[in-house]
Order: structure tokens, then sequence, then C-alpha cells
């Protein structure tokens, strides 16, 4: 039994789940889904990484917990998931410059091809200063460096929104020369990542338009400029049916991908209008769990997939929860999961972001993945979960 906190401070008693199921794992890809999964990393706990963000003019950089960080991308790839690396999850832009997501981005292209296993990766523009002025060429070249070492490194290209351009191009057709220019030069067929502004007030007129239909046919323009070189596209923030009215006015062949974190089982699952492909961070708690329902799928068994996505709905929903920017602070409940799942032997994080949530938020973190049997060992996790309340002030 474990005394969990309560929003309102009180403790509830609660009893564990003391067995756990067996997932055996299978690095075989699914064969009807895409599915990229963004994964968290965890912050070297020796080193003398600054939180609370940036200090001073030239912040001293993060150092990461490599081992432990690409243990868990090992982990990922055993149930056949790829990794979409670079994103927000792994604190891009967030405590992860470009010098360090480059550094990642290698380091784990190696270990993939150690491995076998797949990984796409982000291109920004973030080498560029925030607020430094800069022309369609300067935008051009900093996404074609990220290119590079992503293409090296041997993965997919995901081609991000730059705030950059979006102060740089002067209407929809500096936005079609830049991304075409990108297109042509990848090797592989690129995801084309779009953030609207409603996440990303930079992105405002992002493909030349303010409102969200003129810009996803704007869009749409560039995926059939480019026949072949575009495997699909990404957008968030929006409600799942427009997301499927705009899957249903992709070309032929094109995936629509998406990060929904509260209904994603109806959009992984589909219908007799189709269904979604995955680039998404809801996997990394949960990765067993949704490797085995992406199986179900694979095999045609539709009600036991939404079953088993279903179960992992409320935990997700809790880790994605928050008003305004609070949100981001998701990748803290992600990350203390996997600590007390065992993948990690601490709970550190870049920027010291394991204080961004609340002891009661992850108490109810715990309660809900092992209610979901996301625990590959219950009796640790209970363990962990009890050292953690006594050292947070709640005596068990």
């Amino acid at each position: 039994m474990i005394k969990l906190p309560e929003a309102d401070g009180t403790l509830t008693p609660y009893v564990p789940r003391d067995t756990a199921e067996t997932f055996p794992a299978d690095p075989a890809p699914f064969r009807t889904r895409s599915m990229l999964a963004t994964a968290h990393v965890l912050g070297d706990p020796l080193a003398d990484n600054e939180p609370l963000g940036p200090v001073g003019p030239t912040p001293p950089p993060q150092k990461l917990d490599w081992d432990a960080t690409l243990a868990f991308r090992r982990h990922l790839w055993s149930h056949g998931f790829t990794l979409c690396e670079g994103m927000d999850t792994a604190h891009r832009g967030m405590g992860v410059d470009w010098p360090l997501a480059a550094e990642l981005i290698r380091r784990c292209g190696a270990e993939a091809r150690a491995v076998g296993g797949r990984m796409a990766a982000a291109v920004l523009t973030d080498q560029i200063e925030p607020f430094e002025p800069c022309t369609l060429k300067d935008v051009q070249a900093a996404y074609e460096e990220q290119l590079a070492v992503v293409e090296e490194a041997g993965a997919q290209p995901v081609i991000m929104c730059s705030p950059h351009l979006t102060v740089a191009a002067r209407g929809h057709d500096d936005f079609a020369e830049v991304y075409g220019a990108l297109i042509r030069q990848s090797a592989r067929p690129v995801i084309l990542h779009w953030i609207t502004s409603e996440w990303d007030p930079r992105n405002t007129e992002y493909w030349g338009h303010e409102e969200p239909e003129p810009a996803y046919d704007a869009l749409l323009d560039i995926v059939r400029a480019h026949p072949g070189k575009v495997d699909g596209v990404k957008i968030g923030p929006a409600d799942l049916d427009r997301q499927i009215a705009w899957r249903a006015k992709l070309p032929e062949g094109v995936k629509f991908y998406t990060s929904d974190t509260t209904d994603y089982a109806r959009m992984f699952v589909g219908d007799e209008r189709g269904h979604s492909h995955g680039l998404t961070p809801v996997i990394d708690p949960v990765i067993p769990l949704a490797a085995r329902a992406f199986r179900a799928l694979d095999d045609g068994d539709d009600a036991t997939a939404r079953e088993l996505l279903d179960a992992t709905l409320p935990l997700n929903r809790h880790l994605f929860s928050g008003e305004g920017r609070s949100i981001y602070f998701f990748r803290t409940g992600v990350t203390f999961l996997a600590w007390l799942s065992g993948h990690a032997p601490h709970f550190r994080m870049v920027w010291g972001e394991q204080s961004a949530r609340s002891v009661p938020h992850l108490a109810t973190a715990y309660r809900l993945a092992d209610e979901a049997g996301a625990f590959p060992d219950p009796d640790l996790a209970e363990r962990r979960m009890k050292l953690f309340l006594t050292v947070s002030g709640a005596d068990q």
C-alpha cells in the first residue's frame, strides 16, 4: 500500500497491482501504420547544469546522461517504433540548442545503425539567433546545414517551421522556394511539420496566409509540386474533425501524421474514411502497450487495438494537461515514469525540469500508469515512488 498525495494536500491509500503483463519485444516495423515516437532525454545528474533556463548572455551548455538517453531509445526500437529525434520532447530549444541537438542526432544515428533501428530527425533553423535579422538565403542555409547532419545520421528529415522564415518571407512564393529547395535536396521523402499559430504565435501567416484553411491549401500546393518526395504532413494543433477533413485532401500516398494527446485512438484506428499515422510524444510513457495495439491493427483486430489505446488515454490526458505553456512540461511526467519503470537510474532533467510538475501531479501519473499496466516491474515502481514521496515530504 502507498499513500498518494491529492491536490488538496490529503493522502489517499492506494494498492498497486502486484503483477505485470508481459509484452515481448519485437523490433519489426508495423505494417499498417507509420509510427514515429519522440523520446525524452536525461540530464547528467553530476553535471553543473544550470536550472531554470539560460543565465547570462552565454549560458553554459547542458550536459546529457548519454547512457540513459540512448538506452531508452534502444527500448523504443525494440518494440518496433521509429525514433523521431531532436523534437521538443528532447528539450529542443528548451535547454538543447543546435550543437547539442546535432550531437544527439549523430549519436542516435550511430546507435540506430548498430541495432537496426529506424530514425527520423527534426530540421530547424535554431542556430540563427532569435532576434537576428536574416534573409531567405540565411534561412535556407541554416535549414541545409541541419538537413546535412540529419541525412548523414541516416535519418528521415522532418522539416519544422522556422520563425526566421516567417519574418524573411514576403508571401507564399518565398515559402515554396525555400521548402522546394529542401525537398529536392533531400535523399529521402520528407515530412513537413506545421505548428500553427495557436501554439506558436511566431507562425502567424505561415505558408503566406493567416487563416488555417488557405494556409493548408498553400501547404498542399508545395506537396503536389513534389510528387514522391513528401512522405507526409504533420499539423498541430487542430481539432480532430479538421484533421480528418485535411487528411482527405492529401494526394494519394501522402500520409497524415497526428500528435493528438486526447483522443488519438480515434485517429490511429480510423474508420471507412481512413486512418492517421503518428508523429507523437504519447508513445514515450506506454511503449509496450502501444506496440501491442499497433500489432493488433496490423492483424486487422481494430477492437483490441481500440481497447488497448483507450486504456492509455487517461494517463496521457493527465500528462499533457495544463493551462497555456505549462503543457510543455509533459516531459517531466514522461521522464518520471521512465525512472519509475527502471529505464534510468535517476530522475534528473535538462534545466532542472524535474521540478516543473507538482508532487500530486506526479502521484496521479504514477497511479494512472499503474492502472494502465504500463510498469514492467510494479514492485520497483512502488519502491521508487515511495522514495520520491518520502523525500518530497509525504511520509509513507
